[in-house]
Order: C-alpha cells, then structure tokens, then sequence
C-alpha cells in the first residue's frame, strides 16, 4: 500500500501541503511547520498508508513542495 513519507524537522511551514490537501496536513501553532495527520512517528520520520484515491492528489503535494521532504513510496 502507498504511504506518505514527511520528514518535518526539515519543514519550512510554506504551507503548500496545507492548502492543496486540508484533509492530509495542518499547520502547527507551536513552530510553524506542517503536520501529517493521524500519521506514526518513527525517529522523526512521519508515516501514513494511503488508499489509491488520495494517492494523486498527494502526488501533486510531494511535487509542489519547495524543499521536497515530502515522498510518496
């Protein structure tokens, strides 16, 4: 299954990710940077699985990332 693959120490809190998939992200109030939703934490590398559906438009996310620490394997 596809997962979303977000490396947010990295984060610069553009807010790209934000405003093209609100359901996916939000943006933190304590340091400006994105968050994955409902994601798992494995040494400050944040997962979720992704359905096939949503695995476009968080194709178009990864690819308009500016710093590019958003993958989708």
């Amino acid at each position: 299954m596809p997962k979303i693959i977000h490396y947010r120490s990295k984060c610069i809190g553009c807010g790209v990710c934000y405003e093209q998939q609100p359901e996916c992200w939000r943006m933190s109030k304590k340091d400006g940077k994105a968050t994955l939703l409902r994601s798992v934490n494995k040494k400050g590398v944040f997962m979720i699985e992704i359905t096939g559906a949503a695995m476009l438009k968080s194709s178009d996310v990864a690819k308009a990332c500016p710093v590019n620490i958003i993958k989708i394997v």
